[in-house]
């Protein structure tokens, strides 16, 4: 047990809001470098960011998604791209818990440890005395430079003739190459790089069957203990991701309305943009869109954190029901800033201006494989038409 009280959910977003300025301040430099800055990565470690999901035993905070939506969601306020990180590294992170014990020793012996990640099988193990050797490489992992281990997949052709299956593992950054390849238009400052494996040898203790992974069937004995170890990982991936996405949009809101005093409609007769009943309709429906956005968020939470507490298991028709949370999250809080956007006008397209850049993180997350609305409202239709899923990603 822990030898001092844990933060509490509202300690923790009370430090996440009070890093907003810090983190505006800075996304500028993050964008142009295409990684966070150092003194982001140090505030958002000082504030205890990089604990949420760590055990308690090992310095951590036990934080359940709800309190994780909430925190990244003040940090979406600040900047996409550092929200987004933080996001990313609470869902290997947690993934970590796991392995076996000895493992999570070794990874949370690193104060403050950083592991990023991926669910893409790009990559090939064969099995070798004491464990596995792996080459190939993992795009967008975002994180990266800042990142002490990285989780990874690959697929295991386990040589008995028996089919090939995807091993997940976990793997020191310094047994990688990183290739400085993040040149892109959204979350320009979440360094999400290309990693290669050449070679790299893993011991038996670091690896662990995807199948069973997935079906939540690997979480090691102490950890079984903690409610928030004891959620399946597709929930729990959506339930990490959707504060960046709301965050951005309170941002987005946020801007509009700060810029708005003072602003007049070219070529109309209004002096006032605020005095406009058109401005009246955007704002009240983007914010519509983000009260919306929010209560999705707050239904994968939820969720999640309460069959985690009475340790139930998931039907498939809520997992379906958590990727079109998801995917619909993305969908509303998009749709809300495109109405900012236009309402803001045509000044609103200057690279310096907020909202723009807003726009252009959404557009990205937007098109991650586990958000995307599309995808995820199909698989939701599937399964509530009566048919199997045609993804192990639910």
């Amino acid at each position: 047990m822990p030898s001092t009280p844990l933060p509490t959910r509202a300690q923790l977003v009370e430090r996440a809001a009070g890093l907003v300025p810090l983190l505006r301040n800075n996304a500028a430099k993050a964008a142009e470098d295409r990684r966070l800055t150092e003194e982001t990565i140090d505030a958002l470690a000082d504030a205890g960011i990089f604990k949420l999901r760590v055990p308690a035993r090992f310095g951590g905070y036990e934080a359940d998604t709800t309190t994780l939506m909430e925190v990244t969601s003040q940090l979406g306020r600040g900047d996409g791209s550092a929200s987004w990180v933080a996001s990313v590294y609470s869902i290997p992170g947690w993934m970590v818990c796991m392995f076996p014990e000895e493992v999570q020793e070794e990874v949370f012996a690193t104060p403050n440890v950083r592991v990023c990640g991926t669910l893409s099988p790009t990559a090939f193990a064969k099995t070798v005395s004491g464990g596995y050797v792996v080459n190939g490489k993992w795009s967008f992992i975002s994180g990266a430079p800042h990142a002490h281990w990285q989780e990874i997949i690959a697929i295991l052709d386990p040589g008995d003739g028996s089919e090939p299956y995807p091993l997940m593992a976990l793997v020191p950054m310094a047994d990688l190459q990183v290739v400085d390849d993040w040149f892109a238009t959204g979350l320009k400052g979440s360094g999400s790089l290309t990693t290669i494996a050449q070679d790299v040898f893993i011991p038996a203790e670091r690896a662990l069957p995807m199948p069973t992974v997935v079906q939540g069937n690997t979480v090691s004995e102490r950890n079984a203990r903690i409610p928030i170890y004891r959620a399946p990982l597709v929930p729990v991936s959506g339930a990490c991701t959707v504060g960046t996405l709301l965050g951005l949009a309170r941002a987005a809101k946020e801007n509009f309305l700060e810029w708005l005093p003072g602003r007049r409609i070219a070529y109309t007769a209004y002096t006032k943009q605020s005095d406009a009943a058109v401005t009246h309709l955007q704002v009240a429906e983007a914010s519509q869109k983000i009260d919306q956005a929010e209560f999705h968020a707050r239904r994968i939470t939820t969720t999640v954190d309460r069959k985690a507490v009475e340790g139930v298991p998931w039907t498939l028709e809520e997992r379906a029901r958590n990727r079109a949370d998801v995917g619909e999250v993305c969908k509303l809080a998009k749709e809300a800033v495109d109405i900012l956007a236009a309402g803001a006008g045509g000044a609103s397209i200057y690279q310096h201006v907020p909202i723009q850049g807003i726009l252009h993180d959404l557009q990205a997350a937007s098109l991650h494989a586990l958000i995307n609305p599309t995808t995820a409202a199909e698989l939701y239709g599937r399964i509530l038409c009566g048919l199997e899923p045609d993804t192990a990603y639910i």
